[in-house]
């Protein structure tokens, strides 16, 4: 049998560029995941730490390499324990690849009626500087935070969503979450951002929004009850001031399926699945 060297040689460099590629690329995806965030000081202070090491490797300093030595080897408890809202954050996104598909009842998209509704009360307490926080469950559970809050189990109306933000009223403080096209709680704590890039003038409601969009894939509006602007954040993005055009397009586009928009292939997998685990049922 003949080998081709430079056959080999060539298949060998690709993956080499390859396997260096995914390194990288899996750095950048480190390096978004914790932008904006304390783990980006907790990087720095371990980067010198590093480097303090290399030095004094270099300069043969016994005592000051075993000292730092012992630091890094116990670093991997240290590092899980640190990090483990990145961490959380990380495998949730990850979870919610597309490659795992989902439970079809859980990512049930909200229809036209809900946008309209949503609309309805956006539009009122905006008008009327009525402070606001709804979250949309999507394919990542809220199951921790809807324990936290009221339940409700009620069909969504503008009117209702409207009623329970009223100031003074007993629900009015906290979330409401939307879950399968029912508003499930009101009243419930949803987490808050350290995100430094959050501008200082926005209060505790866009600090929850932020940061249950930063350990799920949840879609949350806010109406400010200062200005009466319209905020939506999702998957640790904000979009500030939004009109009522933008909002609209946005939610529309999120939450109510094209006509012609037809199931991929592991889409189609799942709900057979899922229908033929209903009907043996």
């Amino acid at each position: 049998m003949k080998f081709d060297l430079q056959s080999i040689l060539t298949w060998q460099n690709l993956m080499n560029v390859l396997d260096i590629l995914i390194v990288w690329y899996i750095i950048y995806r480190l390096i978004m995941l914790v932008r904006g965030t304390k783990a980006v000081q907790l990087v720095k202070g371990i980067s010198l730490i590093i480097i303090v090491r290399i030095i004094a490797g270099f300069l043969n300093l016994h005592t000051l390499t075993y000292f730092v030595d012992q630091i890094l080897s116990w670093s991997v408890i240290g590092i899980i324990v640190i990090f483990q809202p990145e961490i959380r954050r990380g495998l949730e996104h990850l979870g919610r690849s597309p490659i795992f598909g989902g439970n079809p009842v859980s990512e049930k998209k909200t229809s036209e009626r809900m946008v309209h509704e949503l609309d309805k009360a956006i539009q009122y307490m905006s008008k009327r500087r009525i402070g606001a926080l709804i979250t949309i469950q999507q394919s990542t559970g809220l199951e921790d935070y809807i324990e936290t809050g009221i339940p409700l189990d009620a069909d969504i109306s503008g009117e209702l969503l409207i009623n329970i933000f009223i100031p003074n009223t007993p629900l009015h403080d906290g979330a409401v979450i939307i879950r399968d096209n029912k508003i499930a709680v009101a009243a419930a704590y949803l987490p808050l951002s350290d995100n430094s890039t959050i501008p200082k003038k926005l209060g505790t409601r866009h600090r929850a929004a932020v940061g249950i969009s930063e350990v799920t894939d949840a879609i949350t509006i806010v109406v400010s009850e200062e200005t009466g602007g319209v905020t939506i954040t999702r998957n640790s993005q904000f979009m500030l001031d939004l009109t009522r055009a933008e909002y609209m397009k946005y939610l529309t586009a999120q939450l109510v399926p094209p006509e012609d928009e037809k199931p991929n292939w592991y889409q189609r997998i799942v709900n057979k699945l899922w229908n033929w685990g209903s009907n043996k049922k």
